[in-house]
C-alpha cells in the first residue's frame, strides 16, 4: 500500500510541473509548436479544461482556473505523501491541508491584487503616462476590485481615485493578514481532531 502511494505521490507530482510548464509555455507568444508541445497539451488539457469551465475563476482578462487545478493536485500529492510515509491519514488531517490549499490560492489572488493596487497607486502618485500598454492592463484589472470596494463601503457617495486606491490597499492588507490568523487558527483546530 505504501508503495503504490509513493507512485501516486510521485505521479501526481510529475503531473503539477508538466501543468507549471504548461502555463509557462501561455506566457510567451511565438513558442514553436510542435509535437512536444501538442504532447503536453494533450495530456494536461482535459485536466485543466475542467477548471475552466467555471466562470468565476475567470476575472477580467486573468484566468485564476489554473491556479485551483494546481491546488487540488497539491491536497492530492500531500495526501499520498502522508500515506506513503505514516500508512494513515485522518480526515482532520485532509481538511486541514484543504484548508491550506484554499489559502494559498486566496493568498496569490489577494497578493496579486495588492500588487495590482500599489503599482496603480504608484504611477498616480508619480504620474507615470498611464496611456502605455501595461498601464492599461493594471488599469484594467485595478478598476473592478476598486469599484466593488468602493460600492461595498460607500455605496451612496463617490470617492477621489487616490482615497479609494489608499482605502483599497488596506483593506486587501487587512483582510489578508486577518484571514491568514484565522486559517492558522482554523489548521491547528483541525489538526487536533482524533479521526
Amino acid at each position: 500500500m505504501r508503495m503504490i502511494m509513493q507512485i501516486l505521490a510521485g505521479l501526481t507530482g510529475l503531473y503539477m510541473i508538466l501543468i507549471v510548464i504548461r502555463i509557462m509555455i501561455t506566457w510567451f507568444n511565438g513558442v514553436p509548436a510542435g509535437k512536444p508541445l501538442a504532447l503536453l497539451c494533450s495530456i494536461t488539457g482535459p485536466y485543466l479544461g475542467w477548471f475552466r469551465r467555471f466562470r468565476a475563476l475567470r476575472f477580467a482578462a486573468l484566468d485564476l482556473s489554473p491556479i485551483l487545478a494546481l491546488g487540488v493536485l497539491s491536497l492530492c500529492n500531500t495526501v499520498f505523501s502522508q500515506l506513503a510515509f505514516y500508512g494513515t491519514v485522518t480526515l482532520g488531517f485532509i481538511l486541514s491541508i484543504a484548508l491550506s490549499v484554499l489559502w494559498s490560492a486566496l493568498s496569490f489572488i489577494l497578493g496579486f491584487f495588492i500588487v495590482i493596487l500599489l503599482l496603480r497607486l504608484a504611477a498616480y502618485l508619480t504620474r507615470r503616462n498611464v496611456y502605455s500598454p501595461f498601464w492599461r492592463i493594471i488599469d484594467a484589472l485595478s478598476r473592478p476590485v476598486l469599484f466593488r470596494i468602493q460600492r461595498f463601503l460607500f455605496p451612496n457617495r463617490i470617492i477621489n481615485y487616490l482615497a479609494a486606491l489608499i482605502i483599497a490597499v488596506g483593506i486587501l492588507l487587512a483582510l489578508a493578514a486577518g484571514l491568514g490568523v484565522l486559517i492558522a487558527w482554523g489548521r491547528n483546530a483541525l489538526l487536533r481532531l482524533p479521526f
